[in-house]
């Protein structure tokens, strides 16, 4: 049976609000359609020439780290584009096809080309453009573009001679050494093109429903109770759970506010057991969070005290020496004094004690300076107050009860400490904690007559850059396995014999650093050396969320 002959079967009244309703839709369906589909072509050709802007303008200031090929430069050069939200990966690379800094295109790497590349016939054709589908099934547009630089060539006879170069001689090439990549996500896009097709298709609803209401007016009788139903479902989608239905009626209009109001008691109650149950859980969550921070401090004192039971025979050593000197001066100038009455002592008598006092107070104050730095060391902190901190002093205090123990294990410890280092911020006794974990691992893995190499030096600013202060202990143990290189610094990862080392010595040392807004770099060979670097920057960094 026909649309029309359906039609056909209603009464008039039902006839005329069909069919202008039928025609209303499809009017709004051809013009929504239109629209979004114009929209479309104007949000993809904005995308395009700004994704062009970027590209361009990327590659132009790239020019001098390509030619460097420095990497941090160019990396701190992307950072700034890649904020965009459409940005989905940014590459520079070299002429032969070096990547030189990119971020964000490894979820990227399989995608497949969706058309063939074409010519923007918005440029000089100089920018390539070319439309990925991505492994997830998304699209994107990669935009390329040359890195060039610009060098003077002189003629062959003018060479070796001096004359005047801006009498036009010379000629000025251009010179590709590079491109840059960029990747524009058309999910955005998407999201317009879909909010622009639920707009137009409320929109007719919304013009379809006026219509029937102003055709339908004289049947309010029959609709209010729907209407009644209708505001108290709007009160109920804005949390307002007290509004019920007041229809008195006994036909299905009456049973289905019945049951509306039966579903608003329900939601009511559900409502206060989810309040009730939020409440609860915020609770629980500051109090887990309270004993996460106090599980922490425990786990770096605990580290602490096991790297402070390893220096124990070392600090023992280093205390007994001093000591043993004190008691055999106050020994010896106590039998002399015994010995001699007051009237018999000399001017040379009295001498040899002032001299026998002195030294005993040069080893009681570096007594003194140990235990003073062991109890720094081994004090707990409960608040993490950054000041500014001389990197080589602390160096230095965490050598006075480290450098004994190398001595014992017959290791050398090579010094080079550059005294013109800036100061950082940062807290030093967690920093000599890091140290004195690194030195005790590099002890560990060298073997009786090797060396320990100790350097920290300063690298400059760079452009945005404030420079650091970079600390490196290098031993010449065995190496490190390249499959334990990435689990190194894992809680309770650990390569020595039971007993020996809990793993959770780099894991905490990291943490530090990360906190200082640093890094820890390892480089190792099996069968090499290994040299661990602390890299702190001059000006804490903020970090967020990732620590």
């Amino acid at each position: 049976m026909s649309l029309f002959g359906s039609v056909k079967r209603f009464g008039l009244r039902e006839q005329f609000v069909t069919v202008v309703s039928l025609v209303i839709i499809a009017s709004m369906l051809i013009i929504g359609g239109y629209l979004i589909k114009r929209q479309s072509e104007i949000y993809t050709n904005e995308l395009e020439k700004r994704g062009q802007a970027l590209v361009a303008n990327l590659a132009y200031n790239a020019e001098y780290g390509v030619i460097l090929e420095s990497t941090t430069e160019l990396e701190n050069l992307i950072k700034g584009v890649a904020r965009a939200n459409d940005i989905i990966f940014v590459k520079i690379l070299t002429i032969d096809g070096r990547v030189l800094a990119e971020t964000g295109s490894e979820s990227y790497a399989n995608a497949k080309i969706k058309g063939k590349p074409e010519e923007s016939a918005l440029t000089t054709g100089r920018f390539q453009k070319t439309d990925y589908i991505a492994a997830n099934g998304s699209d994107f547009m990669e935009l390329s573009y040359p890195v060039e630089t610009v060098r003077q060539t002189a003629s062959r006879e003018n060479l070796g001679s001096i004359y005047d170069y801006s009498s036009g001689e010379n000629s000025y090439v251009r010179e590709v050494i590079g491109e840059v990549r960029i990747g524009l996500t058309y999910s955005n896009l998407s999201r317009e093109v879909t909010k622009s097709q639920t707009a137009s298709i409320l929109l007719t609803f919304i013009v379809v429903l006026s219509a029937i209401i102003l055709m339908t007016a004289f049947v309010r009788i029959i609709t209010r109770p729907i209407e009644s139903l209708v505001e108290v479902t709007d009160q109920i989608s804005k949390g307002d759970l007290t509004k019920t239905v007041d229809i008195n009626r006994s036909d299905e209009i009456g049973l289905l506010a019945e049951s509306f109001n039966r579903m608003i008691e329900s939601l009511k109650k559900s409502q206060d057991e989810i309040e009730e149950y939020n409440r609860n859980l915020e609770e629980k969550i500051i109090e887990r969070t309270r004993e996460l921070e106090e599980a922490q401090t425990q786990l770096i004192q605990s580290e602490k005290m096991v790297a402070i039971g390893q220096l124990a025979a070392g600090v023992a050593h280093e205390l007994n020496n001093p000591l043993g000197g004190i008691l055999g001066y106050a020994q010896f100038t106590l039998e002399k004094i015994q010995n001699k009455c007051a009237d018999n002592i000399s001017d040379k008598d009295i001498e040899s004690y002032k001299r026998y006092l002195r030294d005993i107070e040069t080893q009681s104050r570096r007594c003194k300076a140990i235990v003073q730095n062991l109890l720094k060391f081994s004090r707990t902190s409960q608040t993490v107050k950054f000041d500014d901190v001389d990197v080589n002093a602390v160096v230095e205090d965490t050598l006075t009860f480290v450098e004994h123990q190398l001595m014992m294990n017959q290791i050398t410890l090579v010094k080079n400490l550059d005294p013109s280092l800036p100061k950082i911020k940062g807290h030093p006794s967690q920093l000599q904690q890091v140290f004195t974990n690194i030195i005790i691992n590099a002890m560990h893995a060298s073997n009786p007559g090797s060396e320990v190499t100790l350097t920290t030096r300063f690298a400059p600013p760079l452009g945005e850059f404030n420079g650091t202060v970079e600390i490196a202990v290098v031993d010449s143990g065995k190496g490190i396995r390249e499959e334990h290189l990435k689990k190194i610094f894992e809680p309770f990862f650990t390569t020595k014999d039971i007993g020996k080392g809990t793993g959770l010595g780099l894991s905490v040392s990291y943490g530090i650093i990360k906190e200082h807004g640093g890094e820890i770099r390892v480089k190792s060979k099996l069968g090499e050396e290994t040299t661990f670097t602390v890299i702190v920057p001059v000006e804490k960094i903020t970090c967020s969320a990732d620590n």
